[in-house]
């Protein structure tokens, strides 16, 4: 049966003295350490003497030593020398507890982002190139061995990036096409010059909207979905169990996903293209009353087929940028869902900030050449 902590003040010669008697021990120390703390905050040259305590485990030496506040390196301490061993243990211990983060504001939190957000520019730089050299690699294994190369989920994967996205790139495409025609068509009615909203609507949707629209889409479609489908399988070990069984994880996810955006980006555009084009027609059909076959002879003959090409030209670097971030974004992920939330926000993000960066590259470049 253990006794209760108790303590005891009592004067002498050369100050107080509190005596600890009972068992400082953690089921019988209640709130007794936290009344010797404010007996000796408000007492001077008071002494400890403890060698009536009878056990004495981690809490009661914690307490004492917290109540003294430091008063046991001044020799003021008197005790068995078990109780003397823990009490220098447990004091060990408290000076090795970390001191709390001093808080920084203003210029120097500044100059902390910027530094860390430079360091992790540079890693993610690194991993990027690492990325693409295992790519490349893998390329190069498929091309010179064919037969190791994974037909069917290439082709399930031009089926379900590419085929399937038909609808939801023909129909936004088409509103923009709308969009744009009305716009030209508002805008040019102040000129007279109505007619000419076809070349505008023709050079807007094939130079540009069209291969934009196409690959933010699929930035917010096929990018987010390799990264998920790559993290996932990265969250359920079997990537791990790929690599234990000499299947390279570049080879049998990484490359067909690759390849099959590539061969369907230039597609999509076609189709973005075509139904950007048909909805300026019935814009200018509904409203200018022009007829279908003037709305085609007039993209001929005024617009060519040069901004076709700028268009598609854009669109299998599009598909390298956007898969290449997916399934990098995938790779990264980590064993927690939280990761592959990230992870996946990362690769629509990227890919987005990606597709606007090389738009706007390729219309200086096409600038400079004068196409």
């Amino acid at each position: 049966m253990s006794k209760p902590a108790e303590f005891t003040m009592q004067q002498g010669e050369h100050g107080s003295t509190a005596v600890l008697t009972g068992d400082w021990i953690a089921e019988s120390l209640d709130e007794t350490g936290v009344r010797l703390a404010e007996t000796l905050a408000h007492s001077k040259a008071v002494s400890l003497d403890m060698t009536r305590i009878g056990r004495c485990d981690t809490a009661g030496a914690y307490a004492i030593i917290r109540a003294a506040d430091g008063r046991e390196t001044a020799g003021t301490l008197l005790a068995r020398p078990e109780t003397e061993r823990l009490l220098h243990l447990v004091g060990e211990a408290v000076q090795a507890e970390p001191s709390p983060p001093r808080q920084h504001r203003g210029f120097y939190d500044l100059l902390v982002r910027i530094g860390r957000g430079v360091v992790n520019f540079g890693l993610d730089l690194y991993a990027t190139l690492v990325f693409l050299g295992h790519l490349l690699t893998s390329a190069g294994r498929a091309i010179t061995n064919p037969k190791k190369f994974r037909g069917a989920p290439f082709v399930a994967l031009c089926e379900r990036a590419g085929l399937d996205a038909i609808p939801i790139v023909a129909t936004t495409t088409f509103f923009i096409g709308c969009v744009v025609a009305l716009l030209g068509i508002n805008t040019l009615r102040a000129f007279a010059a109505e007619v000419l909203v076809v070349e505008a609507t023709a050079i807007s949707v094939l130079r540009e909207f069209g291969i934009v629209i196409t690959a933010v889409l699929l930035a917010g479609r096929s990018a987010s979905a390799f990264a998920a489908e790559i993290g996932s399988m990265k969250m359920n070990q079997e990537i791990d169990a790929m690599r234990v069984m000499g299947v390279d994880p570049f080879d049998a996810l990484v490359l067909p996903r690759f390849l099959a955006l590539l061969v369907t980006m230039p597609l999509l555009t076609f189709v973005a293209d075509l139904a950007g084009l048909i909805g300026g027609l019935v814009v200018t059909t509904g409203l200018l009353g022009l007829s279908p076959t003037f709305f085609w002879q007039r993209i001929a003959d005024n617009v060519g087929a040069v901004h076709f090409w700028v268009g598609i030209s854009k669109a299998p670097v599009m598909a390298i940028v956007i898969a290449g971030i997916g399934c990098r974004q995938g790779m990264e992920v980590e064993g927690d869902v939280e990761s592959l939330g990230r992870r996946v926000t990362s690769a629509v993000v990227q890919a987005i900030f990606a597709i606007i960066l090389l738009d706007a590259l390729f219309a200086l470049l096409y600038m400079e050449l004068n196409i």
